[in-house]
């Protein structure tokens, strides 16, 4: 009898929403209903009962009317910032925390259907991410007790859905991918077996809450014109929470009809409003804008990189269901873009992709053991020399009889490549020039750059007998070689000790190497004697350490349900 191949697991931790899913025996990637029968699960935090039981989804959204002060939402736009916490109790949670029960939940649901444990994770995030954020997804995985293969980027796992399971065709795709609480846009080619990202580019503080809150602000001016009254009402969580919900619910109504009726009640006053399709369009006409611009800096960038067309724009994301997104890209590009399975997609693609490199890995292994000729081995990255077809070919084949697949799926998995970019540019503080004397920071790796990435940079030091070179590494939004110091944030700092006596302008060499995931490694090298200092870029921002601990140890303490 055949073994089974091991599950991998696709989440999408949305803002608003989050999403399990895993290929079934099929080849086909499929999303896990949760307990309340839901293929999406609302990415809200309940802490019930003071904090020991945590409630996630439907009940906890519904739950914030009545207990605003015990719930917590939106939290995905806080992963990697810094000081960033939510107090309950005697308690204080992070981010990657409060992520953590969000997946908690998918998985124990996932678990409950599947009746199987679930350990193995591919994650998304925005393809706009950092380092801090993409870091702070991997830690809210890991509090969840979850192993995390991989972290990828959204609009990529939609791709990989696509073009594996609803088309075969080459085709350069814009993809345009407007969540709860970020907007991506990603210009992707899709050829046979091959996903390549060409550039991407997105905001990951513009989603359709920002929709929601318009409506908000809205409504709170209507309270003003109906009570003649001054008072922020949004000072007052329950009332706050209570438009929240109904902000949402308006903007899912007008999905379909040309009209929402809203009442609300703050204090003893009621307050009737109706919403048209029309008033809805004009409050948010300068969030649409921004999106319009963003895909156009987009394909400016795309053009200076030799791409000059598209075949197709693919929406993506629950908040592409507004009429009013796909009427402005129509208008904007002149052509209809084409809405591909939003609520899911993401979480399918990175199925797959778990689902992949499994594969490949196992066909990886029995390669390694039929080949004679270390030259000719492959590692699990994919490296390799001079490879042996016919031995892969008979690796192939042996995997896909060991675990009972068909060969063409074996196959396809082994030659499945995915080529990404990074959505930042990374560099470090240095002085601009003798005569300048001011510093400015020097980009190393450039946004748009392929990953994996390894660029080296030289530097001379700054005065004589200098004792040591502090290296600090930034991060920024920018493709520009040079910019200004206020262009960039500071993530990283390493302190490179040099020799006695040297001269001003001896040369340190810096190389940073940046992985598919966004993770960045760099050295520092002396010339003159070839003393070195390596890093791994780790910041203050993301729980670590004891604090890492901590939170592991205390979530195995709390029931999430």
């Amino acid at each position: 009898m055949s073994d089974q191949i091991e599950k991998v697991f696709g989440i999408d931790l949305g803002t608003t929403y989050s999403a399990i899913s895993y290929v079934d025996e099929n080849d086909k990637p499929v999303v896990i209903t949760n307990a309340e029968g839901e293929l999406i699960t609302p990415s809200v935090v309940f802490f019930d009962d003071g904090g020991q039981n945590i409630i996630v989804g439907t009940a906890a959204k519904e739950s914030a009317k009545m207990y605003p002060n015990d719930v917590v939402s939106f939290v995905k736009r806080s992963m990697g910032e810094a000081y960033y916490t939510f107090s309950h109790e005697d308690n204080e949670y992070t981010a990657e925390e409060i992520s953590s029960y969000v997946l908690r939940k998918l998985v124990n649901d996932a678990k409950d259907k599947l009746n199987e444990n679930i350990e193995n994770v591919v994650i998304t995030c925005p393809a706009y991410f950092g380092i801090n954020e993409r870091e702070a997804t991997r830690r809210a995985g890991e509090i969840a007790g979850l192993n995390v293969l991989n972290i990828i980027n959204e609009p990529t796992a939609a791709a990989f859905a696509y073009g594996l399971t609803d088309n075969n065709e080459n085709k350069t795709i814009l993809v345009y991918d407007l969540g709860g609480g970020t907007f991506d846009v990603t210009m992707i080619r899709i050829e046979d077996n091959k996903i390549e990202v060409i550039v991407t580019g997105g905001d990951h503080s513009l989603g359709g809450k920002d929709w929601d809150d318009a409506i908000i602000a809205y409504l709170v001016e209507q309270y003003y014109e109906q009570t003649g009254k001054d008072d922020d009402i949004l000072l007052d969580p329950q009332t706050a929470q209570d438009l929240q919900i109904i902000a949402e619910n308006a903007k899912k109504t007008l999905s379909t009809r040309s009209k929402a009726p809203i009442s609300f009640i703050h204090g003893t006053d009621r307050v009737h409003v109706e919403l048209t399709k029309e008033k809805f369009a004009e409050l948010t006409a300068h969030l649409v804008e921004r999106t319009i611009n963003l895909t156009n800096a987009m394909l400016d960038d795309a053009k200076e990189k030799g791409v000059e067309n598209f075949d197709e724009i693919l929406l993506v994301g629950g908040s592409t269901r507004m009429p009013q997104i796909s009427e402005a890209i129509s208008r904007a590009f002149n052509t209809s873009p084409n809405m591909y399975d939003p609520d899911e997609s993401i979480a399918k693609g990175a199925a797959l992709f778990g689902h992949q490199n499994i594969v490949q890995n196992k066909v990886y292994e029995m390669y390694n053991e039929l080949v004679d000729d270390e030259s000719k081995k492959l590692s699990l990255s994919g490296e390799k020399g001079a490879i042996d077809e016919e031995l892969l070919d008979e690796a192939t084949a042996k995997i896909a009889q060991e675990f009972n697949m068909t060969l063409g799926s074996v196959a396809s998995s082994v030659k499945q490549e995915i080529v990404n970019v990074t959505s930042k540019s990374f560099g470090v503080v240095a002085h601009f020039s003798e005569a300048d004397g001011e510093e400015r920071v020097f980009n190393i790796v450039i946004k748009n750059d392929r990953v994996p990435a390894e660029n080296k940079q030289s530097f001379g030091t700054h005065e004589d007998d200098q004792y040591n070179a502090k290296i600090r590494i930034m991060e920024s939004e920018t493709a520009e070689k040079i910019i200004e110091l206020d262009e960039a944030e500071e993530i990283g700092e390493a302190t490179l000790a040099l020799p006695e006596g040297l001269p001003k302008n001896s040369p340190i060499e810096v190389t940073f190497q940046l992985n598919e995931e966004g993770r960045l490694e760099i050295s520092a090298i002396e010339r003159s004697e070839g003393r070195h200092v390596e890093a791994t870029i780790e910041t203050n921002s993301v729980i670590s350490g004891e604090a890492l601990e901590e939170a592991k140890q205390r979530s195995q303490g709390i029931v999430v349900s």
